[in-house]
């Protein structure tokens, strides 16, 4: 089910206000995040239209944290971080994912929260499909 009025169901132009499409994976679309203070951010949106885990059978979710798993790897492959914080929210817009949010130490936000958009580094399009392609070469490894 998708709902018309949701980002990640409708895609193009309102997803592409804070993402920019990199792979389609089993269970889940992977989506760049244009404002990168902490580099290789990127968000894992469930395909289904799903407000909350529960919704989804037993099935269905593990294959969603196995896509998650996998861009995890991937960003520590490609980027190297210390540590990724994995933020999964939704009050407002309610459609299940998760922000993988790379965090490196001596670096910005180490050792707190990371803020949902804090607007300090925004990227092109021409940037975002740089990441999105070294993200997918690997991505594309891990699932062979």
């Amino acid at each position: 089910m998708l709902d018309q009025n949701c980002a990640y169901c409708m895609k193009g132009e309102l997803v592409a206000k804070f993402g920019y499409f990199c792979i389609e994976l089993e269970s889940s679309n992977v989506y760049v995040f244009k404002e990168q203070s902490h580099p290789g951010r990127v968000i894992v949106a469930h395909k289904k239209h799903v407000s909350e885990m529960i919704e989804l059978t037993d099935e269905e979710r593990n294959q969603y944290f196995k896509d998650i798993n996998t861009v995890a790897k991937a960003i520590h492959e490609v980027y190297n971080p210390d540590k990724i914080n994995y933020g999964a929210y939704g009050d407002t817009g309610h459609h299940l994912h998760f922000h993988l949010v790379p965090k490196y130490k001596d670096e910005y936000e180490w050792g707190g929260v990371f803020l949902m958009n804090p607007g300090l580094k925004n990227i092109s399009e021409d940037e975002c499909e740089v990441i999105a392609a070294k993200l997918k070469t690997v991505i594309e490894k891990l699932n062979k």
